[in-house]
């Protein structure tokens, strides 16, 4: 397979950033949340195969923490790695920026996701309750944490 690459996400490419957003997700990220993102200096990232847009993701980072807000892959690229080598990139730019810690909030019934964070190595440290919208209700969080430390 083709390697990834990586460009910082920029307000000219939220509509496009939408479409693969929408196509993933029950309930997706507005305009407004990805453009707050990228005016507040978040690491937004917009992953490649060759000149395909497949996926993006945004991290924020503040003294010793960071927080993965947004992991996403077109859903027809799914399944073959990709989620892993964005994870990996943001990872990285948490860790450029100081961060000992990442945290994340994931859909209790995203397994493919909590697979890929396990397979990571984070691990479950709670659960917030009814946390995300879900058709006909709320759904849980769980929130998990991995250490950046060599």
């Amino acid at each position: 397979m083709v390697e990834p690459t990586f460009r910082p996400m920029t307000e000219a490419d939220v509509e496009a950033v939408l479409k693969i957003e929408f196509s993933a997700f029950s309930h997706p990220w507005t305009r407004g949340i990805f453009l707050d993102c990228i005016k507040s200096g978040y690491e937004c990232w917009l992953m490649f195969l060759g000149d395909q847009q497949v996926g993006h993701g945004v991290l924020s980072a503040a003294g010793d923490e960071c927080h993965l807000l947004n992991l996403t892959v077109k859903p027809e690229s799914q399944s073959n790695g990709l989620g892993g080598k964005l994870l990996d990139h943001l990872l990285l730019q948490g860790r450029g920026r100081g961060a000992e810690t990442a945290f994340l909030e994931v859909r209790e019934s995203n397994q493919p996701a909590i697979r890929l964070y396990e397979r990571t190595g984070f691990n479950e440290i709670g659960r917030r309750r009814g946390y995300y919208p879900a058709v006909g209700g709320r759904e849980d969080a769980l929130v998990m944490a991995y250490t950046l430390l060599d």
